[in-house]
């Protein structure tokens, strides 16, 4: 899950590393209120998951409360790369002497933790690491050791920080690191890290994706989910608990293991080519050990999706046997009644699957198609997708 940044920097202050007050605002009002109550040259920032908000014009400064509230009306609706704002961070002004670049991340590539820092932060980092690779360093981070001051040194003297804010440097990646490791997250990111004529260290602007695998053991993370931008789809198969991502294809997929889906995701794809490009919906696990429950739960979700042209439903009969399958099929169905109207297709093979194939074939409804190979029946949710396209 990433976080807006008035989230990141509240997480980021919890944690001991320096930002700026400010409040977030719904409304133009409300930044006013914001601005008279910081008493000072203020930034209004729209609260979107996208970077580029300056270069849209979602980063105003503003010079007195009715400006702030100016400013926020402009920028309240504003849509930068499809995110619409619905939210700006009323923040005081600062005097910017140089900024710098830190994070942490996951590297999964080298199955490890990732520092990477630069002296020279700003908007174009992305740039920098492309152009001139050796001013941003990368430092790997033990997952047992962590970061602790040493390392934090080694952190500070790669990215060539200047000798005059070292300490400060270090000490914020050590904070940094325990909001890394203790909200479980797999990105913190500040840029920019700014210097002001004081050489005062604040986190000016914050990143943070949390790990939603982890949200087991971190209650408080669900006070951060942003309901109104959720997707509703996705809220509902989270609520069922459901592995469950919205895509923007025709072809509604079910499949029991990831491995699984990915590939029916990649034959869907292919298939679509030959029937007007059709695509996948969804990506839709409902695991090993599914019961018919999950099935039914699974097309309930897919079904209310008014993308969705078409189903795929291809389970390889293991823990989660054939029949348990079929029965969840015939379950839904029954279950939505007049509400189902998009055909299925369905695909059976491992356990149980004479079973599972006899149970559709005595339900005989008119929307469910058995097709014995995966080629083919993906072939088929492809061409019965673009036919009711």
């Amino acid at each position: 899950m990433d976080l807006y940044e008035y989230q990141a920097k509240e997480l980021f202050a919890a944690h001991g590393v320096p930002v700026l007050p400010g409040d977030v605002a719904e409304t133009p009002d409300a930044a006013r209120a914001i601005a008279e109550q910081l008493g000072t040259t203020v930034v209004v920032k729209a609260q979107v998951k996208t970077g580029g908000r300056g270069k849209a014009g979602g980063v105003k400064l503003a010079d007195d409360p009715a400006d702030a509230q100016a400013k926020a009306e402009a920028i309240l609706g504003l849509d930068i790369k499809g995110h619409v704002t619905r939210k700006v961070l009323v923040t005081p002004a600062s005097d910017i002497a140089e900024e710098y670049y830190v994070s942490f991340l996951l590297d999964r590539a080298n199955r490890t933790f990732l520092a990477m820092a630069s002296a020279e932060g700003g908007m174009e980092i992305e740039q920098l690491a492309v152009e001139r690779p050796e001013a941003l360093a990368r430092i790997p981070v033990d997952a047992i050791a962590g970061v602790d001051a040493a390392k934090a040194r080694e952190i500070v003297e790669a990215g060539k920080f200047p000798a005059e804010v070292a300490d400060q440097v270090a000490d914020v990646l050590v904070k940094l690191w325990e909001t890394f490791v203790s909200e479980d997250a797999t990105l913190v990111e500040v840029n920019p890290l700014v210097r002001d004529p004081q050489d005062k260290i604040v986190a000016l602007d914050g990143k943070v994706t949390l790990d939603e695998n982890a949200d087991f053991r971190q209650a408080g993370h669900a006070a951060l989910v942003d309901k109104e931008a959720e997707d509703p789809l996705e809220a509902k198969a989270k609520a069922k608990d459901l592995n469950y991502v919205k895509l923007d294809g025709q072809v509604g997929i079910i499949g029991n293991g990831a491995g699984l889906v990915m590939s029916t995701l990649d034959v869907v794809a292919y298939a679509g080519e030959k029937h007007s490009g059709v695509k996948p919906a969804n990506f839709l696990d409902i695991g090993g050990g599914a019961s018919a429950e999950v099935m039914a739960n699974g097309l309930d979700i897919i079904l209310h999706d008014p993308d969705v042209k078409s189903v795929f439903v291809n389970v390889f009969g293991g823990i989660t046997a054939c029949d348990a399958v079929a029965t969840g099929i015939v379950t839904a169905l029954d279950m939505l009644g007049d509400e189902a109207t998009k055909p299925l297709v369905v695909r059976l093979d491992g356990n149980n699957v004479e079973e599972g194939r006899r149970i559709l074939a005595e339900a005989n409804h008119p929307l469910v198609t058995v097709v014995d190979t995966m080629d083919n029946a993906a072939d088929k949710a492809a061409e019965l997708a673009a036919a009711g396209a």
